[in-house]
């Protein structure tokens, strides 16, 4: 398939809300070129939006650096947390290259989704599944790490991704 140009910050489309996918829409080629363009970066997810298309899909596989794929594909992905408990852990962003924040999240969460040929899917994650499918379906709603940590720890951040760029 193709690797992708990959949108960095602070381009506005990573700050926009993506609409749904129509039900029934055929993405199958544009999610082979997500997960191409993912391995090829190396990422574990990528979201719509980084690669310029303002829709509700996002592809991540957290499990290729360490041994065998478990690529997903989410369309129109829903998350529910799954009780209180947070954990605070280090995120790293392919559209915010050099930088990474300390992002807290809910620990467990449940993805409902639906996979490329529009069977609906449903998990309970928890670990680095939860932090990587909150990360990607925070892009589908126009957010990135900068968003997620406190106005001083945003700052200092965005300064250090100015100085790298």
């Amino acid at each position: 398939m193709a690797v992708l140009p990959i949108l960095k910050w602070p381009d506005p489309r990573l700050s926009e809300v993506c609409t749904p996918v129509p039900e029934g829409e055929d993405l199958r080629g544009l999610i082979a070129d997500m997960f191409d363009t993912m391995y090829a970066a190396p990422g574990r997810g990528l979201a719509g939006p980084q690669v310029g298309v303002m829709k509700r899909v996002f592809v991540m596989d957290v499990t290729w650096k360490e041994g065998a794929k478990t690529p997903v594909a989410c369309l129109n992905p829903v998350i529910e947390p799954l009780g209180e408990e947070t954990s605070v852990n280090e995120e790293a962003c392919l559209s915010i290259p050099g930088v990474s924040a300390r992002v807290s999240r809910p620990s467990r969460i449940r993805l409902r989704w639906f996979d490329a040929d529009w069977q609906p899917q449903e998990a309970e994650l928890g670990g680095f599944h939860a932090v990587c499918a909150q990360h990607e379906a925070d892009h589908l709603d126009g957010k990135v790490i900068f968003d997620r940590v406190p106005l001083v720890a945003r700052s200092a951040l965005m300064a250090d991704y100015g100085a790298l760029r």
